[in-house]
């Protein structure tokens, strides 16, 4: 127990301790509150989001993935310091009261067990500091500070901030947690006796010696180890160790609609054009990012993940999505009395947090989203960004402009006339439009690729006739079809995008909705399919929409198609757009046999972890930004190297962009084809071996 001066100069340490890190916090938190609202709820289901909080922050499943060994050490820290919460509460309590008051709860199983707990959790801490210090510094692991030399980066990140206070924080939790092993060890040399349930004191014990005057260990871990809480705590709320509260909450502030329903990646916010008081557009401020976005960069725990999966940083772009949130993180740290008290923010986002090259090199993927083991949404703040950056200081791309133009004058981005959009249909093909078959089964939005592209054009050839085979009456908008607006959205014409859904909205309403059922509509387009089934809700176009591949799955499985049958190795590309951003991975596989093949391989980065294409986020229409290499390329020589003689795919930009790379004209380059050009393909051979061909 302390002395009385002790016990009094503990408690004002303690006072000015709370009250600096009181005052920090506030300061966090009416920082957060300047943040815009958000257009969907992050607080409904308040238990539903409680709970999804504390089972993804208990088990530690974010942290795990992609990173089993790193995840392994993390879990000695998370779990120890969880359990050294009661450790501390303990000793502050042991420190000012007689120890006569607990003799009876330490004398009991109770007693050993948390003795164990303070004792093993103790030691596992120190080992996951060891492993962390040395993989930062020693290692020096890329991984965690790799960013391309044309990263903007925060003049604090730039001279070392990071290694700063990651040693800080490394060696507070090293010494809060040595020392206090170091004051059990004193306690039981001092009394003295060996004690098995603290089996790392016991070690210090011995190593010490017995001595009653080892009592001052105690006495010197205890205000070492509970002084360094005091000291650490004001530091903390500008430290990157502010993740153990902020993350928790994070991974609870996930986007939901009004009837509970998780939001997906590929789901933008809305802007309100009908309201006449909004004078920006995006975002160019701080204060205009919205609540959450503002919550992110204290969330963050800048392990980097999201910039080691980034396309555009891996292939050498300055867009690092994890450099954004630090920036941030920074930048708000630099600003933080002045900002939380009402003061504007001293310069705009673009000039602390990216530069204009890696604003546009984001192929708005996704791929930053799913990493992060936080809940970090990286990707809207690049899309609010570019649209300031269009909407508001009309500074974008120039090979935007003629593709907007074209969507503005022709609705589709190639520019072609609109009476072409039924001309991809072959003479022998019965596609009919909606005024020749008003009772379709299924809609068929061809999309502006299928359309007007020669690629794409073979692949909705493709899938008609397949429709046809199955006996699937369908019709097409033909005429009445315009684009999706989705290269405006995530180019960041929000504005040319709502004109377009708009129209589009109203003939889809017109069409597909009657008497209170909603028929089918599929698409042979990812991002369409994103368009219509996660952006066309917000304006009022609630539609059942399906993939071409899930259509094709769903007609094998009835038997109105033969199952595939593959005579060469076929790998198959994932579109962000229909996996990553909407979870549709096994259908394709399904159509090409899946499990029951031994054709099917796949590469490497599959499924939520697929590496892109190169063409989202509005890049097929743009020069791509300066880099080592192409996406494109990237992506091509990852399929060349799983010996497959087929790239299948369910994407017509993932088609065109895969086919264009500089690897795709090499002799035994694998060639590259949608999925339902692969079941044309078995159809033929199918009635070739019936006779019927």
């Amino acid at each position: 127990m302390l002395t009385l001066p002790e016990k009094a100069l503990f408690l004002l340490l303690a006072l000015t301790s709370i009250y600096y890190t009181y005052r920090g916090f506030r300061q966090i938190i009416d920082i957060i509150r300047k943040g815009q609202p958000e257009y969907y709820s992050r607080s409904n289901r308040p238990l539903e989001r409680i709970r999804d909080a504390l089972v993804r922050t208990i088990t530690q499943i974010t942290v795990f993935k992609n990173r089993p060994v790193v995840g392994f050490f993390h879990s000695f820290i998370f779990y120890g310091f969880t359990f050294y919460a009661l450790v501390n509460l303990t000793d502050l309590i042991e420190g000012f009261f007689p120890p006569a008051w607990f003799a009876g709860l330490g004398n009991s199983l109770v007693g050993d067990l948390y003795r164990l707990g303070a004792d093993v959790f103790g030691s596992l801490v120190l080992i996951g500091v060891l492993f962390f210090v040395w993989r930062r510094f020693v290692k020096k692991d890329p991984s965690l500070e790799r960013f391309n030399q044309s990263v903007l980066l925060h003049p604090e990140v730039r001279t070392g901030g990071i290694r700063f206070d990651s040693l800080i924080v490394a060696g507070f939790i090293f010494f809060h947690v040595g020392f206090r092993l170091f004051g059990a060890g004193s306690l039981l040399a001092a009394e003295p006796h060996a004690d098995p349930w603290q089996p790392a004191a016991t070690i210090i014990a011995l190593v010490i010696g017995s001595n009653p005057n080892r009592i001052m260990g105690w006495h010197i871990g205890w205000w070492i180890s509970l002084g360094l809480i005091l000291a650490f705590l004001p530091y903390f709320v500008r430290s990157k160790h502010i993740h153990i509260f902020a993350a928790p909450v994070r991974l609870g502030l996930g986007r939901r609609t009004s009837a509970g329903k998780k939001v997906g990646s590929g789901v933008l916010d809305p802007i309100n054009f009908e309201d006449e008081n909004i004078e920006q557009f995006g975002v160019a401020l701080l204060e205009q990012f919205r609540l959450t976005q503002l919550f992110d960069p204290y969330a963050c725990i800048q392990c980097n993940r999201c910039t080691n999966v980034c396309p555009a940083h891996v292939t050498g772009k300055s867009l690092a999505p994890s450099a954004l949130e630090i920036n941030k993180r920074y930048e708000l740290n630099s600003i933080r009395s002045q900002f939380a008290t009402g003061e504007p923010s001293p310069r705009p986002v673009m000039e602390f947090a990216m530069n204009e090259s890696a604003l546009w090199a984001c192929t708005a993927c996704g791929a930053c989203v799913h990493a992060c083991p936080v809940g970090c949404e990286q990707l809207t703040d690049i899309i609010d960004l570019r649209r300031d950056a269009v909407l508001t200081k009309a500074q974008f791309p120039q090979e935007l402009n003629t593709t907007f133009r074209n969507l503005e004058r022709a609705g589709n981005p190639w520019g072609l006339a609109q009476d072409a959009r039924e001309d991809w249909i072959a003479s022998d093909l019965p596609a009919r439009t909606i005024s020749q078959n008003a009772d379709f089964e299924v809609l068929y939005w061809v999309g502006c690729a299928g359309a007007y592209d020669p690629s794409a054009q073979k692949v909705a050839r493709a899938f008609a006739t397949i429709l046809t085979h199955a006996k699937v009456s369908f019709a097409i908008l033909g005429k009445k079809e315009k684009c999706t607006g989705d290269p405006a959205r995530r180019g960041g014409n929000e504005y040319l995008y709502h004109n377009l859904a708009t129209e589009n909205v109203e003939v889809l309403n017109s069409v597909l909705v009657n008497n209170g059922t909603t028929k089918r509509v599929v698409t042979t387009c990812p991002h369409c399919f994103n368009a219509l089934a996660n952006d066309y809700p917000q304006l009022g176009g609630n539609y059942r929409v399906l993939h071409h591949t899930q259509l094709i799955a769903e007609l094998i499985q009835e038997g109105r198609l033969p199952e595939m049958i593959l005579s060469d190795k076929v790998t198959y590309h994932d579109p962000c757009y229909l996996g990553r951003h909407n979870g549709v991975y096994d259908a394709p596989r399904r159509v090409l046999g899946g499990d029951q093949t031994e054709s099917l391989v796949e590469m490497q980065r599959n499924r939520e972890n697929s590496f892109c294409c190169g063409a989202g986020g509005a890049q097929f229409w743009k020069e791509e930004e300066p880099g080592t290499m192409r996406v494109t390329e990237n992506r091509f020589q990852e399929a060349g190297s799983t010996g497959a003689k087929v790239v299948a795919t369910g994407c017509p930009f993932c088609k065109s962009m895969l086919s264009s790379s500089d690897s795709a004209g090499k002799t035994g380059a694998p060639a590259v084809l949608d999925i339902a050009e692969l079941v044309v393909e078995n159809l033929r051979k199918t009635k070739e071996k019936l006779g019927l061909a």
